[in-house]
């Protein structure tokens, strides 16, 4: 029994109590005749007086169109199967947002730089060539920044995930905890300038998608790290942008130079071939 229907109900039996007033006279007044015609109308109502009983049903796929859920499609896009995390109070809703999303699996570290060493390692072994890992805010991030680095040394696109300050935050003139006690959030950001190749901070959601998007997709591109930064309160919330089938990731192929190529080899070819003991 819904609760519309249930206050009909009660509703309805109401109004035949009050048919039974009588006026003095032992008629019905006026007023107990509009009483039993509205009665009549709620037990058999017409296509002019239906009763509306709304649907509080969520929209179809609410709950695969927020913020988080579009992140974890995108890494699966790219293949980035497995991210590599460390739980915190800033990530814990995003983590949940991945670990909602099929296919995709979180794998547990023991500290951040184990998560950002782990991401190097699977784009490194596996066929896709891209990892990513999930901290959280400063006191994760600077402890994750060392594999990062080494990363960028390397060419080798990690996505760096960091679940950052609510985004009602921004700009309020608070300290919060996991900082080094200044209202200004951008230490962690301006570390992380100097050793990936773009940087993404969603407090958010009208542009969030494209924020997303442009990191990965330039991590592909110039085969080196990303950092995104994620407000913890809106990996959850459902927005237009984040449909259930995102149009794929368009990337310009990387062209190489044949001519550079050709040269490149020939001068490697003959500096070996006159070492006496070469060691490759």
């Amino acid at each position: 029994m819904t609760p519309c229907y249930f206050t009909s109900r009660i509703y309805d039996t109401f109004l035949v109590y009050s048919s039974l007033s009588l006026s003095r006279n032992g008629h019905f007044n006026r007023r107990t005749r509009r009483v039993q015609r509205h009665n009549q109308r709620l037990r058999h109502p017409t296509a002019r007086h239906r009763i509306h009983h709304p649907d509080l049903s969520p929209a179809p796929h609410s709950a695969e169109s927020t913020l988080g859920r579009h992140l974890a499609r995108r890494l699966l896009q790219i293949g980035a199967a497995e991210v590599f995390s460390v739980p915190g109070d800033f990530n814990l809703t995003l983590l949940d947002q991945l670990a909602a999303e099929p296919g995709l699996g979180l794998v547990g570290c023991c500290n951040e730089l184990n998560a950002g060493y782990a991401a190097d390692g699977f784009a490194r072994a596996s066929s896709v060539g891209v990892g990513a890992c999930i901290v959280t805010f400063t006191v994760g991030g600077l402890s994750v920044i060392n594999a990062v680095a080494g990363a960028y040394a390397e060419n080798i696109p990690v996505i760096c995930i960091v679940g950052g300050p609510n985004s009602n935050d921004y700009g309020s003139n608070r300290i919060i905890h996991h900082t080094i006690g200044l209202t200004d959030f951008s230490q962690e950001l301006r570390c992380f300038q100097t050793v990936t190749c773009y940087q993404a901070v969603v407090n958010n959601l009208e542009d969030a998608h494209e924020l997303i998007d442009t990191a990965i997709a330039t991590a592909l591109k110039e085969s080196k790290p990303v950092y995104i930064n994620i407000s913890c309160n809106l990996p959850a919330i459902s927005h237009p942008t984040f449909s259930r089938e995102p149009v794929p990731l368009s990337l310009s192929p990387i062209l190489s130079n044949q001519m550079a190529l050709e040269a490149a080899v020939e001068l490697a070819a003959e500096f070996l071939n006159k070492a006496v003991k070469p060691v490759l």
